[in-house]
């Protein structure tokens, strides 16, 4: 009879198999956590507490939309398409010829009346519409690693088709830039000059870190097909604010971006001359250019969306309530009793 004991196929505790299991368990180590008994709310959520807490949504949702629409109506926008109105009429039929034609165009003047007395600073911004910014090759054709540092001029691996040209590599490089806005305005009123401050019209953390104080412009537009406005070569990039505003892309199709300050404030029914400059190319993508002067408000520019949400959604919280309290004093519910239920009202199944 052989001394070596077979191990039993029952498991027993302390037997080898037994201890196998345990190893190759998958059972996670017992915790009020993995097996979710911590303590909890469970609030019961009786008729009172929902329609107190409709309530008080609409109680403070409402104050809010009325606000926020009071603030937007209090900005003054003036917004003049100037697009088709400066091609002139003999040229209208022809207007992509027009404005691709190189050379000086004359300027075009552009009237505004102001509607209300403007508060400064008065903004002053262009509007491009159906531009679509977002592209996903538009908005990669960039080298940040340039944009900020001197030593990295040749990193533009990732700016064609505006990459470099035969006297060496574009800076700033890339679609982006090279599609800088163009037109430029200037305003007067009675033949006097308004200034318009270009500076701070950017980002701070723009200029301090995206944009190098010690790189400058090469060979840039110097190619055969021009996109959009030229640069400066003995001004760094920091200070390059049009191209800086630019080069933060748009999300929408539908967008505007700042070109300058105002700071001085209108009177109502002044009339202001604009001087126009149309150079930027719209017409291929039937595109649309806006010229907007806007004062600001405690909420910022004009938007009706923000206190129209904040209305719908509380006059909906506030109508919720009063048709739950209609429902709760016509037939009340005492919570917890099994007679209201519909199994007991109508017994069928007995």
């Amino acid at each position: 009879m052989s001394s070596t004991a077979v191990p039993s196929s029952s498991g027993a505790p302390g037997s080898a198999e037994a201890s196998a299991v345990r190893r190759n368990s998958k059972r996670p180590k017992y915790s009020k956590f993995t097996q979710q008994e911590l303590p909890a709310c469970k609030p019961i959520l009786t008729p009172r507490w929902v329609i107190s807490a409709f309530m008080l949504v609409s109680i403070v949702f409402i104050p809010i939309g009325v606000a926020s629409l009071f603030a937007s109506r209090d900005v003054v926008e003036i917004i003049d398409r100037y697009d088709h109105e400066c091609i002139p009429v003999a040229n209208r039929s022809k207007e992509l010829q027009y404005i691709q034609t190189p050379g000086p165009r004359p300027p075009c003047i552009r009237k505004l009346t102001v509607p209300k007395r403007m508060k400064q600073p008065i903004y002053v911004y262009y509007q491009l519409d159906n531009f679509y910014q977002n592209h996903r090759r538009f908005v990669s054709s960039r080298s940040d690693q340039q944009l900020r540092d001197n030593s990295s001029a040749d990193e533009v691996s990732d700016c064609k088709p505006e990459d470099s040209t035969s006297n060496g590599s574009i800076v700033p490089c890339g679609l982006i830039a090279w599609s800088l806005f163009n037109d430029t305005y200037g305003f007067s009123i009675n033949n006097a000059p308004l200034n318009v401050n270009k500076k701070g019209i950017s980002w701070k953390s723009d200029r301090e870190h995206k944009f190098g104080k010690d790189v400058y412009p090469k060979n840039f537009q110097s190619g055969g097909l021009i996109g959009g406005a030229k640069l400066d070569s003995s001004i760094p990039l920091s200070e390059q604010e049009d191209l800086i505003v630019w080069m933060r892309t748009a999300a929408l199709p539908t967008f505007r971006k700042l070109y300058g300050k105002i700071e001085q404030d209108l009177e109502e029914n002044q009339v202001i001359n604009v001087t126009l400059g149309n150079n930027y190319n719209t017409y291929s993508f039937n595109g649309k250019k806006k010229l907007v002067l806007s004062t600001t408000s405690w909420l910022g520019g004009k938007n009706d969306f923000l206190g129209i949400a904040y209305l719908t959604v509380g006059g909906l919280c506030f109508f919720l309530a009063m048709a739950f309290t209609i429902v709760y004093l016509v037939k009340p519910r005492q919570l917890g009793d099994p007679s209201y239920l519909s199994w007991n009202r109508n017994p069928s199944w007995q």
